[in-house]
């Protein structure tokens, strides 16, 4: 647990005053999530992924996603031999403990499919031949805001593959002025240092998925996703993938909170983060100016919180 605590003080030595996004990014990748980081260009998103990597000693790759980036540049590919023949398989980006896709609403539709496979099972397969991606394996996406001049929305099938989503947001003024006076002093990534290897990551993770979880938290979390799926408001409610995701970000708030059993207010603290991206509200409802985040929050008012001793 300690180890935990101690990786959230390295991240924070280079990424100022984003103390809850860090623990949320943190949650998902000991849930063995993914992360989708939608904001502005500038607010850190990249140090926030190469702070986590360097604590976590996780072999890192990054991409820039533009309209020429093609999927065997994430998959890779396999040369050809003379006659026709297959030859070496040529590793592509996503080969790696931490991958971060740069904006990757900027690419098409095309290459942001090429994450579908080894987002969800952890292998690449190109030219009928399955190749394992190092384990742990994570995935880190940034996208610009919606309407940004050359993006196009990722298909809901690929929203779904990321356990949470977050926006780190601009600093507040007192925040600025420490980066500042961190950027005269010129704190860099070299200050971050080791905590845990790539083994214990994933020692952590298997702690995390046996949390305790009580038959009344798997009804409260049913409970919520039906609930989306069941208001005029919204076109499409959270899948089961949604549920199973809600249910692992609360094991690991648990875990992070000292505790080896699951409690409602776990559920509660992250539901807003694992299901904003899963709803999509009906044209009516934008026209009326409601949000994913207002229905979210009218859904843990009005679905019954069990007493869980």
């Amino acid at each position: 647990m300690n180890q935990v605590h101690e990786i959230i003080t390295q991240v924070k030595k280079v990424v100022v005053g984003k103390d809850a996004v860090i623990g949320r990014i943190l949650m998902a990748m000991l849930a063995g999530g993914h992360v989708l980081l939608e904001d502005v260009p500038g607010v850190g998103k990249t140090t926030m992924a190469l702070a986590f990597s360097r604590a976590m000693d996780l072999s890192y790759k990054r991409m820039q996603f533009t309209p020429d980036v093609m999927p065997s540049d994430v998959t890779g590919y396999t040369t050809l031999l003379t006659g026709g023949s297959m030859g070496e398989y040529v590793p592509g980006a996503a080969m790696c403990n931490l991958f971060l896709a740069d904006e990757i609403n900027r690419a098409s539709s095309k290459t942001q499919s090429a994450l579908l496979e080894v987002m969800e099972e952890g292998n690449i397969t190109v030219d009928g031949i399955t190749h394992p991606v190092p384990k742990p394996f994570l995935v880190i996406a940034t996208q610009n805001p919606a309407g940004s001049s050359g993006t196009q929305p990722l298909p809901e099938s690929q929203m779904d593959r990321f356990m949470i989503r977050l926006s780190m947001g601009y600093p507040d003024k007192k925040n600025e002025v420490e980066i500042l006076r961190r950027h005269q002093n010129t704190v860099s990534l070299d200050s971050v240092h080791k905590v845990v290897s790539p083994s214990d990551l994933l020692a952590i993770q298997r702690d995390v998925e046996s949390v305790y979880v009580s038959d009344p938290i798997y009804q409260y979390i049913s409970s919520l996703a039906g609930w989306t799926r069941s208001q005029p408001s919204i076109r499409l409610g959270v899948s089961p993938r949604g549920s199973i995701a809600l249910l692992r970000m609360s094991k690991s708030c648990a875990y992070l909170s000292g505790r080896d059993y699951v409690i409602p207010q776990d559920v509660q603290t992250v539901f807003e983060n694992v299901c904003s991206h899963r709803v999509f509200l009906s044209p009516r409802a934008r026209v009326s100016g409601l949000t994913e985040q207002q229905l979210l929050k009218r859904a843990l008012s009005q679905v019954s919180t069990p007493s869980v001793v």
